[in-house]
């Protein structure tokens, strides 16, 4: 096989994968298919400061930096702790506020969007000058496969291609068809930009509206998320499905779901955990009382903002007693 060949098989590859990420996760038949877009828990542990401060660690760290500051003596977490508050500080005034803690947390929870941001950066800024222009992502994703009038896998390359350079319009805020590497996270991870939310409707509404009408009725609300495979019964969920439909998706009961209905669907007002968080770190250290923190405050209460080995091993020995 070609070097060509194997380049252009790895990218179709790629492109698939994209393309079914951004639709929906792979199920069985029988499974949901989930769109909604929904904020994640900060952590998988119970909140409660009583009996530790892992559920703290976790929101203000993310799960996985948490985990690295347990092997690190107070001092050095200390020492840490106090280089994150200066990242935190964005307008560096010398105080950290519950935005700016709210938007470090929302940060830390979403790191991975940022790490898988910067493998693609190196792959698509080709001449290197620090921006992504559409001719290079185009060209880096789409050069070989457009090549192919006849791909064999089923995919339409060229309709895909004209699907990304949509996005890539809606995320490149002055027109310029450059996009830093904000815009260029915005272009990758629409959902997670406020100023994208219309073109993440717009995608799931052509996915999922069959007869291109421009609404969602209930056959195809139910179609996008099951398969009959030849099965006659539809499984309990699939019954609920649609009576959430009719009850709750199709506010104004004409049958169908129009854009503003999808929205309210597929990206829901959740609760704000990272803002609850942040208030209540807040809370718990401010020693003046004047609704934000200073670097001192933080340091002096690390424990509950990270972890070290005296809290891990305080907290084995509490888990040792209970036992």
């Amino acid at each position: 096989m070609k070097e060509t060949d194997l380049i252009i098989m790895d990218l179709r590859q790629f492109l698939m994968c994209l393309s079914l990420c951004t639709a929906f996760a792979l199920s069985k038949p029988t499974e949901k298919k989930d769109r909604v877009h929904h904020e994640p828990q900060l952590s998988d542990k119970v909140h409660n400061d009583a009996q530790s401060f892992d559920y703290d660690h976790d929101a203000f760290l993310g799960a996985e930096e948490a985990k690295t500051f347990d092997q690190l003596t107070p001092e050095e977490s200390k020492e840490r702790l106090g280089k994150i508050v200066s990242k935190i500080d964005g307008d560096k005034d010398g105080f950290v506020t519950v935005d700016e803690l709210k938007d470090w947390i929302k940060f830390a929870q979403k790191r991975w969007i940022y790490e898988d941001v910067e493998r693609q950066w190196k792959g698509h800024d080709l001449n290197e000058d620090g921006l992504v222009s559409w001719e290079e992502y185009k060209n880096a994703t789409y050069g070989y496969v457009l090549d192919d009038p006849d791909p064999d896998d089923g995919f339409n390359y060229k309709q895909m291609m004209v699907r990304d350079e949509r996005r890539f319009k809606m995320a490149d805020k002055d027109g310029d068809l450059i996009a830093t590497k904000e815009e260029f996270t915005a272009f990758l991870h629409p959902e997670e930009y406020d100023y994208m939310k219309d073109i993440v409707v717009q995608e799931t509404m052509e996915d999922i509206d069959k007869n291109a009408d421009g609404f969602i009725d209930l056959e195809e609300y139910i179609g996008d998320m099951y398969s009959h495979d030849g099965n006659a019964d539809e499984p309990e969920w699939v019954k609920t499905e649609r009576e959430q439909f009719v009850e709750f998706r199709d506010k104004n009961r004409d049958g169908k779901m129009d854009k503003e209905e999808t929205k309210d669907w597929i990206l829901p007002s959740d609760y704000d955990h990272a803002e609850a968080e942040a208030r209540h770190l807040v809370y718990e250290s401010d020693q003046n009382k004047d609704g934000r923190l200073t670097k001192e405050e933080i340091v002096d209460k690390y424990d509950l903002f990270v972890g070290s080995q005296a809290t891990d091993f305080g907290e084995a020995l509490v888990r040792h007693d209970e036992f």
